[in-house]
């Protein structure tokens, strides 16, 4: 069996474990029978008034010890642990595995299939597709997006509206699941400066307020058009394709005050989307899918 050690550990194990057997049966059997009980044995005293009894222990203990002996070599007779020897009833985890995975299959199997082949339309007006959907995603995804996959913690996005940074197409959150998304909003201070981090925070507050054309932030646009529109568009819209999120709409992932806005200009912003594609099966996935997504 693969999952058995090899011949030479077997042995090894055979050996340690029959000696440890066969000790301590000698032990348990010399403690109770082994001396002379008309032997008189001194009485000991310790620390003055301590008293050390001479009395054998009780016999009940031995019929304990030695059932257990009988228990333990039985175990060994019937199921894996003596070396490489597979037990009378062949058990094993992996059988087990095996066999929970038959049944599961043969239960489930034709459920299965009908989720994995359904329109996510579909998936969505099924109460009981989006009662699993919403089982897998407390299992897998609450973590971060939170019990009601709302977001939190500033760092992990909302997943219940409809504003996606890769899209919020069912084939883009099933893209997203499966293979996982990192987000790479470069640092820009060293190459703005002080002054010009300030001018393009004014220019992104005023663009996300509806005033990305007043006089007064003309100089952030063109710092913007010159090092950030190539991501975010010319007029603040982003590219989903690229992960690059709107800036004009006032959804904000990281916080949309001043001092975020500063902040994420500043150090970049590199949030991770880890790939469950080898996780979840891809039942689960088209059901997370349907219930996310925005189309």
């Amino acid at each position: 069996m693969a999952d058995l050690p090899t011949q030479f550990w077997g042995g090894w194990i055979v050996v340690l474990t029959v000696t440890t057997l066969a000790a301590l049966a000698w032990l348990v059997v010399s403690v109770y029978f082994g001396k002379n009980h008309d032997e008189s044995i001194g009485e000991l005293t310790w620390d003055e008034t301590l008293k050390e009894g001479t009395a054998p222990a009780p016999l009940w203990w031995f019929w304990l010890i030695f059932s257990l002996l009988v228990v333990s070599v039985l175990y060994l007779m019937l199921y894996p642990g003596l070396g490489t020897f597979a037990g009378v009833l062949h058990w094993s985890q992996h059988h087990e595995i095996e066999a929970s995975a038959a049944h599961y299959v043969e239960r489930f199997g034709a459920l299965r299939e009908e989720l994995a082949s359904a329109d996510h339309a579909r998936l969505r007006d099924d109460p009981r597709a989006m009662a699993a959907a919403a089982s897998v995603f407390a299992n897998h995804c609450a973590a971060c997006h939170g019990p009601d996959a709302q977001g939190q913690a500033n760092l992990f996005p909302n997943l219940r509206d409809t504003e996606w940074q890769w899209g919020g197409t069912f084939d883009a959150v099933t893209q997203t699941i499966t293979l996982g998304r990192i987000a790479v909003m470069p640092p820009l201070g060293a190459a703005l400066g002080d002054e010009g981090v300030a001018e393009v925070a004014d220019y992104v507050v005023a663009l996300a307020q509806g005033r990305g054309d007043d006089d007064a932030v003309a100089a952030g646009r063109t710092r913007f058009a010159q090092l950030c529109s190539a991501c975010h568009g010319a007029d603040g819209s982003g590219q989903p394709l690229l992960g690059a999120p709107p800036l004009n709409d006032g959804h904000w992932l990281y916080g949309g005050s001043r001092d975020a806005i500063v902040t994420s200009i500043v150090e970049g912003r590199n949030g991770q989307m880890p790939a469950f594609g080898e996780r979840l099966e891809p039942v689960q996935i088209r059901l997370l899918a349907a219930w996310l997504s925005a189309d």
